[in-house]
């Protein structure tokens, strides 16, 4: 059976290089390295091997995936689709998902409270486009539409402060109907319904 002859700790001191029988084998975090009680002169078999490297695999990719999901509010779909995209082991995704669930970390509703908060105090948008991006990020029409509910987004305060973003390209439709037209046209691109449209346009002094 190999044996373990050296172990190295690596530049990152939280993981650590291990060596069978003089030649480098796999490295692993000092959690599972402590956990496994592993020495130098130690023997293993080739399911005790298998076993450590898978360890030492899933504790690096559930590192890299932290620091995907703290970096902001994650979606389940975005983390499934981070999983996909790195091309992680299907047997290690659900207790990747799991961990992070754990860890408080992975909840849709919250992510949506989050989306809106954001796009309100950033980049307003009206609900419509709001329900569209959180739909993309895999939320459920239930949860987008109690999240939408609850926030109470003035759309009317929202679509005024869009058409003056523009006014300048009001000012060259010299005929009233063409810029109602226009400013319509443009209203509605932006994913406002026919109700907030008409209020903000008709009763806004052309």
């Amino acid at each position: 059976m190999p044996r373990i002859t050296k172990i190295s700790q690596q530049n990152n001191k939280n993981r650590v290089n291990l060596f069978l029988d003089g030649k480098f084998a796999f490295a692993l975090d000092l959690e599972n390295f402590v956990k496994l009680g592993l020495k130098v002169g130690l023997e293993l078999n080739e399911v005790e091997v298998q076993k450590i490297t898978s360890e030492g695999e899933f504790s690096q990719v559930f590192q890299k995936l932290l620091n995907f999901a703290t970096l902001r509010p994650r979606s389940y779909k975005e983390v499934s689709d981070w999983l996909k995209r790195k091309k992680v082991r299907e047997s290690f995704q659900k207790k990747l998902i799991n961990k992070l669930k754990k860890l408080d970390l992975l909840d849709d509703a919250r992510f949506a409270r989050w989306w809106v908060e954001e796009r309100r105090e950033f980049r307003p948008r009206s609900k419509k486009a709001l329900y569209s991006e959180l739909f993309k990020k895999g939320i459920d029409k239930n949860i987008i539409k109690q999240t939408l509910e609850e926030t109470g987004i003035d759309e009317i305060s929202l679509a005024k402060r869009d058409l003056e973003k523009r006014k300048t390209k009001w000012t060259k439709y010299t005929d009233i109907y063409e810029r109602k037209q226009k400013q319509m046209e443009y209203l509605a691109r932006k994913g406002y319904g026919w109700d907030v449209i008409k209020k903000v346009v008709e009763n806004k002094k052309s």
